[in-house]
């Protein structure tokens, strides 16, 4: 049974106003390795034997290698001593999938750092050398888990540096967090039904009237647009492109969908956002609260995924 100590009795570093941890001396904590204490206990039984025999050689390797140990812990403690670390930008993922943490860290002193090592708790440890005066970045993995802010949480930065008898450590908390949309549902809500709308923009390559080239068919083109003949002649699927001064708009609205529970809705309409993507359509979002009017593009989806994914309405 692992004795479980306070949260308030570690002494944390965590991020200023600008987002930067810098490793205080009073923040770092070390303890000798199983080696360490392997190396120890050597130490102990030589110099019992040299007591004993009363021999001088025996005596000088003895506290030599003592010396030894008390310069490592010196070089262990300062190796993470005024190293500072600041968080990077986490990309959005979807429920259930791994989020990636970037984290950059700065020497600012001309000696190196060599073996720096972090870890979130419960996932593997990834480590990195640093030059100086010089910046370096890790990446750190966390399951993402139900949708919504997931935080860094905290994080260990450690040492085994020069010899690995003595590990130094420092617990690190940054302000940084990754969004998690909602998982894509199997199927897609069925208010995502199309009609058409002037395009005062111009066709550019997405419309309804005019044919204006072929490209690759992806997974979701309709069936009518589908270039049939270039199946028949064996040159893959391919899918017509139309233009025309009208553009095909869909709609995602929350209150078509009846008799289902909150987490499903939010699923379905996930699912109907990316396919109205992947076949370049204008949509538009209504969930309670909040309305998206119809648009494309990159930061249109990522406004209606993050809506879905901070949606805090009742069942």
């Amino acid at each position: 049974m692992r004795l479980k100590l306070p949260e308030q009795l570690f002494r944390v570093s965590r991020s200023d106003p600008q987002g930067r941890v810098k490793i205080r001396p009073r923040q770092i904590y070390i303890l000798p390795t199983r080696y360490g204490f392997i190396f120890g206990l050597l130490l102990l039984l030589l110099l019992i034997g040299s007591i004993n025999y009363g021999n001088n050689l025996a005596f000088f390797l003895t506290f030599l290698l003592a010396g030894l140990g008390i310069v490592a812990t010196l070089h262990t403690w300062r190796n993470l001593l005024g190293l500072e670390l600041s968080a990077g930008t986490a990309e959005p993922v979807f429920a259930g999938q791994t989020a990636g943490f970037v984290i950059h860290l700065s020497n600012n002193r001309t000696g190196e750092r060599p073996g720096i090592q972090l870890q979130l708790r419960d996932q593997p440890m990834v480590a990195t050398d640093l030059d100086g005066n010089l910046r370096g970045s890790l990446k750190l993995h966390r399951d993402s888990g139900p949708r919504g802010v997931l935080p860094l949480g905290r994080l260990t930065v450690s040492t085994n540096y020069p010899l690995g008898l003595l590990r130094a450590w420092s617990y690190v908390e940054m302000d940084a967090s990754c969004l998690v949309y909602p998982r894509p549902g199997s199927s897609r809500p069925p208010a995502t039904h199309s009609n058409y709308h002037r395009s005062s923009g111009g066709d550019k390559g997405v419309g309804v009237d005019d044919f204006v080239g072929i490209r690759p068919y992806r997974p979701g083109d309709s069936p009518q647009h589908i270039n049939w003949k270039a199946v028949a002649s064996e040159r893959g699927l391919q899918t017509k492109q139309f233009g025309g001064d009208r553009a095909d708009r869909v709609w995602l609205d929350w209150d078509s969908m009846q008799g289902i529970g909150r987490e499903e809705r939010l699923s379905r309409i996930c699912r109907g956002i990316l396919d109205a993507c992947d076949r370049e359509q204008e949509f538009g979002l209504r969930i309670p609260g909040t309305e998206m009017p119809p648009g494309r593009g990159q930061n249109h989806r990522h406004h209606c995924l993050a809506a879905l994914a901070t949606y805090e309405g009742p069942e």
